[in-house]
């Protein structure tokens, strides 16, 4: 599989083509769009992951070139407008999938895999985590088998968690993916949230590490 990475801060575009390399992808870089264009007319992809402020243009250029040439390419969106609208926008363009920065990397990854599954036409998009299985298309959840009804706001709360994997969610952070757009939200209705997956789930599904946030355990 190989992927373009296009992005011109130097430090997450280190950050992400270590992490995409090391789930076994290669990447090719690009940090404008002048640059991205070329590559995409001279080499095929399986992946983009397009940021959209660029310091020669906008990176929905990007984004409509690939659609006006039919290119069988998914598209991820990773960017730092986070406004309700950015997102319709580039979505109504033709992304596939929108992910705001600040962003964890397992998270990318766990997008751009899911992608390349919908692109190769399986029809689910599951994620398994130990005793948890998510359908994202369908935003379902089932728990060692069987389905679990939540609200919307607490599978978005759980697929935020399970896509973290193994690693701490803060709560802010999970203000924003869950509440996004909303305003003075109480971190602490964080911890309600919580109280009610674990009721669904079982108790230790979720570890609570004072001044590092949550964690899923599966």
């Amino acid at each position: 599989m190989r992927l373009l990475l296009v992005e011109d801060e130097p430090e997450v575009l280190r950050l992400l083509r270590e992490v995409l390399e090391e789930a076994g992808w290669a990447v090719d870089e690009a940090t404008g769009v002048a640059e991205a264009l070329g590559l995409l007319e001279a080499f095929p992809y399986d992946l983009l992951i397009l940021d959209l402020a660029l310091p020669d243009g906008d990176g929905l250029e990007v984004l409509r070139s690939v659609r006006l040439r039919k290119m069988p390419l998914p598209v991820l969106i990773l960017t730092a407008r986070d406004a309700p609208e950015a997102r319709v926008l580039g979505l109504e363009q033709g992304a596939d999938d929108y992910l705001v920065k600040p962003f964890y990397p397992q998270e990318v990854v766990a997008r751009a895999r899911a992608l390349l599954r919908r692109s190769r036409g399986l029809a689910e998009n599951w994620l398994r985590l130990g005793r948890l299985e998510l359908d994202i298309e369908g935003r379902q959840a089932f728990w060692q088998g069987q389905e679990v009804r939540l609200s919307a706001r607490e599978y978005a709360l759980l697929e935020a968690l399970a896509l973290r994997g193994e690693g701490f969610c803060p709560r802010d952070y999970l203000v924003e993916k869950v509440w996004s757009g909303e305003e003075s939200v109480d971190p602490r209705t964080v911890d309600t949230y919580i109280k009610y997956l674990r009721r669904k789930l079982t108790l230790d599904a979720i570890e609570t590490v004072r001044g590092l946030g949550y964690r899923f355990l599966g």
